[in-house]
């Protein structure tokens, strides 16, 4: 009998890593305490489809054999460790065609997103998160078929998230953490208009996870995938995270301009976060569409302008933060708007009314139509008469300065002349 599985999870296992048997095709160690690198005999592999090394002490850098022992390689996961080295010249992935996730979460990985990932045509989770990389936005991902989960958080990318010859989209995206980089540069207005997993619910209503299988004992258990999400303003890892549990963040770059009001189309996000950014402009109205949000923070950015009343048909809405802004106004009354504190709103100067202590003006009392119409005739004939009469007094008094001037230098001219004849003659 051949040993098919290998699950030491969850123990205080430490020293070298254990080499387990060459029948082996799941592998799960994570949560030990293991040291070193990963030994040169699992290079004989050729079974193995789930390696789960994850939350142990494993350094240095990763072997190029690795990526290219097998193609039967299904989970991939060395998150939680202190793995380091140049990522693209580390890792190709040329023959890995059955990946379906790859963890390189929390280590110490330099350089850029090695491109031979675009092989991996089956792959749904890529975390590539709390790292070193220094690199553009790989735009290349796009064309990953499959791809559901990217993580590109706390690291060092770079430059926009989109190319003037790229077509923006993830057909099948549904969870994007893009937060604590370098990224910056404006969102074109149709951007999110691609987002074809954002943009729509599950037809069938399942609560589907993104998991991956073990087997143990000839029976097949689901271990559901951690991820950190930024809910509701608090940082938490989650246990089972489910495929209509849409989240996009943006939050902590140096993005700029006004948000894309196609930002509206994804009707399906649960969270949406754009904190702590350069955006400027209005809060785009179409964000009233995104019935299912249950936590939106645009706080600390350069807003301006009413805060939307369509806001308010976000039945859902259980955090909202628009702090730090230079929002206008009244704040929309009713419904899930009664429910927020002064924190959602504070540190915009010219915002008014409940939650706030600062109270709204009375506005003016307009004027009626037709009244103000009449008083603009009338003001405008009396101005009317006012010019005429203030032109007739004003030339009169001209004509007549002209007109005496004129005779004093007649009368002058006619004396001179008859004196001078007279003392000649």
């Amino acid at each position: 009998m051949k040993l098919d599985c290998m699950d030491l999870s969850g123990n205080k296992l430490h020293g070298s890593l254990i080499v387990p048997p060459l029948s082996i095709s799941y592998f799960y160690i994570s949560n030990n305490n293991f040291r070193g690198g990963i030994h040169p005999s699992f290079r004989k592999w050729n079974n193995l489809k789930f390696l789960d090394i994850s939350y142990n002490h494993f350094g240095a850098s990763v072997p190029r054999w690795l990526c290219n022992f097998n193609s039967s390689l299904e989970v991939f996961d060395l998150h939680g460790n202190n793995f380091e080295g140049r990522l693209h010249g580390m890792f190709s992935f040329g023959s890995m065609h059955n990946l379906k996730l790859l963890d390189l979460n929390y280590n110490q990985f330099q350089g850029q997103v090695p491109q031979s990932l675009i092989n991996c045509s089956k792959l749904q989770i890529f975390n590539l998160g709390h790292n070193q990389i220094s690199d553009v936005f790989p735009f290349w991902l796009q064309n990953l078929p499959e791809l559901q989960v990217l993580v590109l958080r706390s690291n060092k990318f770079y430059g926009p998230i989109w190319h003037l010859n790229k077509s923006p989209g993830f057909l099948k995206l549904g969870f994007m953490e893009l937060a604590f980089n370098y990224f910056n540069g404006s969102l074109p207005s149709e951007y999110f208009t691609n987002w074809g997993s954002m943009m729509v619910n599950d037809v069938d209503g399942k609560t589907t996870t993104f998991t991956y299988l073990k087997v143990m004992s000839s029976k097949y258990l689901v271990q559901c995938y951690r991820m950190e999400v930024i809910n509701k303003g608090v940082e938490m890892e989650n246990d089972k995270i489910s495929i209509i549990f849409k989240s996009i963040d943006l939050s902590n770059n140096r993005f700029d301009g006004e948000i894309p009001s196609s930002i509206g189309n994804l009707q399906a996000v649960v969270v949406l976060n754009s904190s702590s950014n350069r955006f400027t402009g209005p809060i785009p109205s179409s964000i009233g569409n995104i019935r299912e949000v249950e936590s939106l923070d645009h706080s600390n950015n350069k807003l301006i302008g009413r805060i939307p009343q369509q806001l308010t048909n976000l039945s859902f809405l259980a955090y909202l933060n628009l702090s730090q802004n230079q929002l206008t106004g009244q704040i929309p009354q009713g419904k899930q708007f009664d429910t927020f504190s002064n924190s959602s709103f504070k540190e915009n100067p010219r915002l008014c009314g409940s939650p706030l202590s600062k109270k709204c003006e009375p506005k003016a009392k307009e004027t009626p139509i037709s009244y103000q119409r009449k008083v603009q005739i009338d003001f405008n004939w009396k101005e009317v008469v006012m010019g005429y009469g203030c032109g007739f007094v004003v030339g009169s008094v001209i004509g007549y300065v002209l007109i005496f001037r004129q005779g004093l230098a007649g009368l002058f001219w006619r004396s001179f002349i008859g004196r001078y004849i007279y003392e000649r003659w």
